[in-house]
């Protein structure tokens, strides 16, 4: 009789432990996982911008193809405001916290 409360005892400091032990392993994948979607986000605003870059080169600043390339670029920023209410300039290398990409 005198066992079988010894294990009832053991029963919740084993469970904790194991619980802390599982807590302590996953800690570290959130932040890895946040800054890999983080840097997804700021490569896909890039590659945008660059084809903008590259529809006005070829096209001309007003021409249709800049037009859709420019919405591309405000699709992929709009996201990235959605996900980390920030967004990319590839330009300037710098993130923003307002959401002004489409002010002068």
């Amino acid at each position: 009789m005198f066992s079988s409360k010894m294990q009832l005892k053991k029963v919740p400091s084993a469970f904790l432990a194991a619980t802390a032990i599982a807590g302590l392993l996953l800690l570290p994948v959130a932040p890895r996982s946040y800054a890999d979607e983080h840097s997804k986000c700021q490569h896909a605003i890039e590659k945008a911008e660059s084809n903008l870059d590259h529809a006005i080169r070829k096209h001309g600043e007003h021409s249709p193809e800049a037009d859709s390339r420019r919405r591309e670029l405000n699709d992929e920023r709009q996201h990235c405001w959605d996900q980390y209410h920030g967004w990319w300039d590839g330009h300037a290398h710098v993130w923003h916290t307002d959401r002004d990409w489409d002010h002068p």
